[in-house]
């Protein structure tokens, strides 16, 4: 296709496709056309000369990944395949291993893995990198190729090589695939204490929260001492549930607001009144895998002082994406704003850090295992107030509460420290105090 055919029929395509551009079209100057025939020029000289034939459509879509990946690490351009696929994680199930992966440098880097899927009951962890599967390197290819190998028919088994930062020598797990059901929400009754498990903020979150509310409830046929609302690891989701649930818990105020780039563009979103909750104590858990969703909810109960956030600190995701479609089967998610807490707190980069810090001492690795947080990340976006956490999560000194090895918590049948120290601090808080009576004054 000679070249001006090629520049109108993209210009016809960028038009079509959104509207709304036509005044920013009429903008560009004649740098930007310029550079714009630099891009074909090389798109040219690609088709015609490379030592393999290549596809028009893989070119274009190397080239719009490009774009959107010098942007920040969380701006892509999702085709047909990642289109099905972001459905899949959203709304249905498939048979896997249940992780969620990234691609670092060519190697595919685990973000968390999920809840009660075999990842997680081998003991994967965020931060782990997948270097074989069944023995064969997968570093330098795609993350759809990885993808695709550890996904597969239940009940087929698979091989994975780990390297974990903090160890020595890699380790081989071998798992055995399962249906993956994405249940955003679990409850269960300890000690008179409701834990709600909030793994993901689906389309159906907030509403299994209050189902969840419902169901504690009906097992204790009373209420209960507390609740202790479970974020670990959970790396987020849609924006409307996030404030749906902060909602269920908090009886006025604001939520949290998005900012975009001009400084009148402020979004705010508000609870309504009626703490499902009734007051009762809350203990909220996040650690470094809590991510944006998940983070919005813990700093709106920890900013309007409803409850107590305890954990490790937050992966510090401050930034919205929105889904714009493009066509019935693509769409662009991109960076449209930063979010900020209801005190005007930005997590981005530095996350929410808990009320306490209590440390996952049930987990052998946990003093050796780097932290994966959004600051890691190349190209993430910067936090104009910069706080340096790092003093903050220095061991210098042991706390003698957090004394105990893995080992020994395992024998005394705690295998989930924070949890435990969550459900004994709400127990505490319902315990009666007992007031030593004054000594009398002797007589003299």
């Amino acid at each position: 296709m000679p070249k001006p055919m090629i520049r109108a029929a993209l210009a016809l395509s960028a038009v079509a496709l959104v509207p709304a551009t036509t005044a920013s079209m009429a903008a560009v100057d004649a740098t930007t056309w310029r550079e714009l025939d630099q891009f074909l020029a090389v798109f040219e000289r690609v088709r015609a000369d490379y030592v393999e034939k290549v596809d028009d459509e893989a070119l274009i879509k190397g080239a719009i990944d490009g774009m959107l990946s010098s942007l920040d690490p969380h701006s892509s351009y999702l085709d047909a395949r990642d289109f099905e696929n972001m459905r899949t994680q959203t709304d249905g199930a498939y048979g896997g291993l249940g992780l969620t992966v990234s691609m670092e440098d060519g190697a595919v880097k685990v973000i968390t893995p999920t809840e009660d899927t075999p990842a997680y009951k081998a003991g994967i962890k965020a931060g782990d990198y997948i270097t074989h599967l069944d023995g064969t390197l997968i570093y330098g290819g795609t993350l759809d190729e990885a993808v695709d190998q550890m996904r597969g028919k239940p009940g087929t088994s698979i091989k994975l090589t780990i390297v974990r930062p903090g160890r020595d020598k890699p380790f081989d797990v071998t798992l055995t695939r399962e249906i993956i059901e994405l249940k955003p929400v679990k409850w269960e009754v300890k000690n008179k204490v409701g834990i709600i498990n909030i793994n993901s903020f689906s389309r159906t979150t907030a509403e299994s929260v209050r189902a969840a509310i419902v169901g504690v409830e009906k097992s204790l046929g009373a209420k209960p001492l507390g609740y202790v609302i479970d974020l670990r690891s959970n790396p987020g989701g849609l924006l409307d549930q996030a404030v749906e649930v902060s909602d269920v818990f908090l009886e006025r105020g604001e939520v949290v607001s998005q900012r975009g780039r001009q400084k009148g563009d402020i979004e705010r979103f508000y609870a309504r009144p009626g703490d499902m909750a009734k007051g009762l104590p809350i203990v909220v858990l996040v650690d470094s895998g809590s991510a944006s969703a998940a983070e919005i909810v813990a700093g709106a109960i920890q900013d309007h002082h409803r409850g107590v956030v305890m954990g490790e600190r937050s992966f510090g995701k401050g930034s919205v994406q929105t889904l714009l479609p493009l066509t019935d089967t693509t769409a662009l998610r991109l960076t449209t704003a930063r979010y900020y807490t209801p005190s005007g707190r930005s997590v981005q980069e530095g996350g929410i850090e808990p009320d306490i810090q209590v440390p996952q001492l049930s987990d052998p690795d946990y003093k050796t295992r780097p932290r994966f947080r959004e600051a890691d990340l190349k190209r993430h976006l910067i936090n104009e107030a910069k706080v340096d956490n790092s003093v903050l999560e220095e061991d210098a000194k042991d706390d003698p509460r957090f004394k105990m090895t893995a080992e020994e918590l395992k024998k005394k049948g705690v295998e989930d420290f924070q949890l435990t120290y969550a459900i004994d601090s709400i127990t505490r808080l319902n315990k009666p105090l007992t007031v030593a009576a004054a000594r009398p004054t002797p007589k003299r």
